[in-house]
């Protein structure tokens, strides 16, 4: 008579430490994913059909509530023109994160630096640029 082996679940990481690392990290790389995206100007749902996936997923990667495997990450890297290492730097789980680099995350700002990215007369490019400082730096009424 045979023995019948019955194999046991794989189980995640038995150490707590070792499973909240992990879970640093895949939100580094989800970060790092979003910013390289962003600073090429690309939304969700465009990086999302170059993948051939859903713009939620893509979300999901993003704020690294899914894991990204290695195959996918090799695919994003590609569609975002780095290389995989790009998504570890500064991996470090003490390390503060990166701002981006045009200071914000919501879609009017990625929007705005987009579109002013491209303008091609200087002197417009300047001028715009004096507008937004003006403004920004004036108080409503209400705050007066």
């Amino acid at each position: 008579m045979r023995q019948c082996m019955v194999k046991e679940p794989m189980q995640g990481p038995r150490n707590p430490s070792s499973a909240r690392l992990a879970q640093r990290v895949d939100e580094h790389v989800g970060q790092r994913i979003r910013e390289r995206r962003t600073a090429l100007g690309l939304t969700q749902e465009q990086l999302a059909a170059a993948l051939n996936i859903s713009y939620q997923q893509v979300q999901k990667y993003e704020t690294g509530s899914n894991r990204v495997s290695a195959g996918r990450l090799y695919e994003i890297a590609k569609h975002l023109d780095t290389d995989v290492a790009h998504f570890f730097l500064g991996a470090e789980p003490s390390a503060p994160s990166e701002p981006l680099p045009h200071g914000g995350r919501n879609r009017t700002t990625i929007e705005l630096v987009r579109n002013f990215d491209q303008i091609d007369d200087a002197s417009i490019r300047q001028a715009v640029s004096g507008l937004v400082k003006t403004l920004s730096s004036k108080r409503p009424e209400s705050e007066r």
